[in-house]
């Protein structure tokens, strides 16, 4: 399942969270509608959410209390608790009466994405069904960081700096970017990616890497040497242009593949995203997090299987 699939119910009394949080989930794919109260979501389950995310501290009907309820209406909906004021009895306590799973303010929202999914996978996977597809991980390529090969490395450098800030309009919810950047050609189509590992070999002066005599092999580099070198080079780049810099075009992978292929391609090829096809046409990024995050996943349920 995609997330243009999944309807999520958020549930917060902060008018500010629920604004930028529907806002970001909206762009990763999700149909998202929003409840200030405990008394307003269980109004709203009536609307059919696949998944609720609801906050633990709320005036009123708290969210422990809220979730009591949510459970005892439409027990199969998933519920991911939020709570800026998070302990380990509180995620107990949460567990116990049904939550399908906890987690802290501020929250990474690739972390959120990759819950969401995986509630929302469990109720609708067919009994038996194997480990969840390509597709239903990867990163919406309209989601994802881009540029054209015309853009300078200078334009490349503002976006990828963007990508280590937080864009979350509140303390409670943090987006990050990809600390890469898909380069577009005049078509449309994906024709490379600039990484930071790209700003480092367009850094290098060529005559580091040049074949040297013999003797000069042996001949160690004073201090001195490199001396004023990265800002001398780094200078130089100004107006360069991206194409001339950036990475082929990344390994590219069917949406239906499995998760495992995935991985051994990326360990085989030595490769951090895949490019996402479908039908002939790029549709989404696999990174290595999206797979980072399914370990996570699979360890929590063995372990909360064995304390059960």
């Amino acid at each position: 399942m995609d997330g243009s699939k999944i309807k999520v119910l958020l549930v917060d009394d902060e008018p500010r969270f629920r604004t930028s949080t529907e806002k970001i989930l909206a762009r990763r794919g999700f149909d998202t509608m929003t409840a200030a109260t405990g008394d307003e979501a269980l109004e709203r389950l009536g609307e059919g959410p696949d998944v609720v995310i609801l906050d633990v501290k709320m005036p009123g009907m708290d969210g422990l209390t809220a979730l009591r309820e949510l459970k005892r209406r439409a027990p199969a909906v998933p519920v991911i608790m939020l709570s800026g004021h998070g302990s380990e009895d509180a995620a107990r306590v949460a567990l116990r009466e049904g939550a399908s799973d906890f987690l802290a303010k501020p929250c990474d929202i690739d972390l959120l994405v990759a819950k969401l999914q995986e509630a929302c996978h469990c109720i609708h996977a067919d009994a038996g069904a194997g480990e969840r597809r390509v597709g239903e991980v990867m990163i919406p390529i309209a989601d994802y960081t881009t540029l054209s090969a015309g853009d300078t490395v200078t334009d490349a450098i503002d976006r990828l700096r963007s990508s280590f800030l937080c864009r979350a309009a509140t303390d409670s919810i943090m987006e990050t970017g990809h600390r890469s950047l898909l380069v577009i050609g005049s078509d449309g189509a994906v024709v490379g990616a600039v990484t930071i590992v790209d700003l480092l070999r367009a850094v290098m002066p060529r005559y580091l890497s040049a074949p040297k005599p013999t003797l000069a092999d042996s001949i160690q580099y004073s201090p001195m040497f490199w001396v004023g070198m990265l800002t001398r080079e780094i200078r130089s780049l100004r107006s360069i242009r991206v194409g001339d810099i950036m990475s082929p075009v990344p390994p590219t992978i069917a949406a239906d593949a499995s998760l495992m292929e995935a991985a051994y391609l990326m360990v085989q090829l030595g490769a951090r995203r895949l490019l996402v096809v479908r039908d002939g046409r790029t549709v989404g990024v696999m990174r290595e997090q999206e797979l980072f995050f399914e370990i996570d996943r699979v360890l929590a349920s063995d372990r909360k299987g064995e304390s059960s």
